[in-house]
């Protein structure tokens, strides 16, 4: 097959789909005769993404695939075409979604003895309906407790193939450094959900002194956070 060819078809591919396609969609573009083989089309997105290394955009390979996306060193820029104020979230959040990342699974009161304060309810249910955080069962204790995992739509917001790529604990100087991303167009659906992939059991040093009152609240890109966008137009409803 020509070179060429099967990279600009992947290339129009993922523009088209503005969210993550997996390698075997991919190959279902081709006719039945013509379609290269997983070897070809492995080495056909590493050419794809090698043209976009001195680009304004980039391939992104996610849980839920592959995508291109805007550079994140760009997100300021190119943010201004939507001059609505960005969604923001509360350190309160933050902490909670990366305690749920690298815990879990977890229940409501284990953040709440490493936070150091309540779990205001609207956290966790803003997580739930971002389909950041999901219940993955019940911790076998009286009560029976929600126990909470995060999803594959967690994964690919943050541009992760799988928890794996989470960075280190030691590495966050703040819950602040993680790095948001700004949807350019439709979201794929949530449906699927990521496995936990044994996370690491460090956890984050509560903070001790949040205002849980707050919690409906947001972390702009104002403050310094970086924004990764996707070439998919903004859909907040938190």
């Amino acid at each position: 097959m020509n070179e060429h060819y099967l990279r600009n078809v992947i290339e129009a591919a993922l523009l088209a789909a503005g969210r993550p396609v997996q390698p075997a969609e991919l190959i279902q573009l081709f006719d039945e005769n013509a379609r290269p083989s997983n070897e070809q089309l492995r080495a056909a997105i590493d050419a794809l993404a090698a043209e976009y290394r001195e680009r304004g955009i980039e391939l992104k390979e996610t849980a839920s695939g592959v995508r291109i996306q805007v550079r994140r060193e760009l997100a300021a820029e190119v943010s201004r075409l939507w001059p609505e104020r960005p969604a923001r979230y509360s350190r309160a959040l933050l902490e909670t979604l990366a305690l749920i990342a690298y815990r879990q699974p977890i229940t409501r009161g284990e953040i709440e003895a490493v936070r150091g304060v309540a779990v205001n309810p609207n956290i966790v249910k803003t997580l739930l309906e971002r389909n950041w955080v999901r219940v993955v069962g019940h911790r076998d204790v009286p009560g029976r407790p929600e126990l909470l995992g995060t999803t594959r739509e967690f994964l690919d917001y943050f541009g992760l193939r799988s928890l794996d790529e989470l960075p280190p604990l030691s590495e966050l100087k703040a819950v602040g450094d993680i790095n948001l991303q700004l949807a350019l167009g439709p979201e794929a659906p949530a449906s699927a959900v990521a496995e936990p992939d044994a996370p690491p059991t460090a956890i984050a040093e509560p903070s001790g002194d949040e205002d849980e009152s707050e919690e409906g609240g947001e972390l702009s890109a104002e403050g310094g956070a970086s924004h990764e966008l996707v070439a998919a137009p903004p859909d907040v409803d938190d």
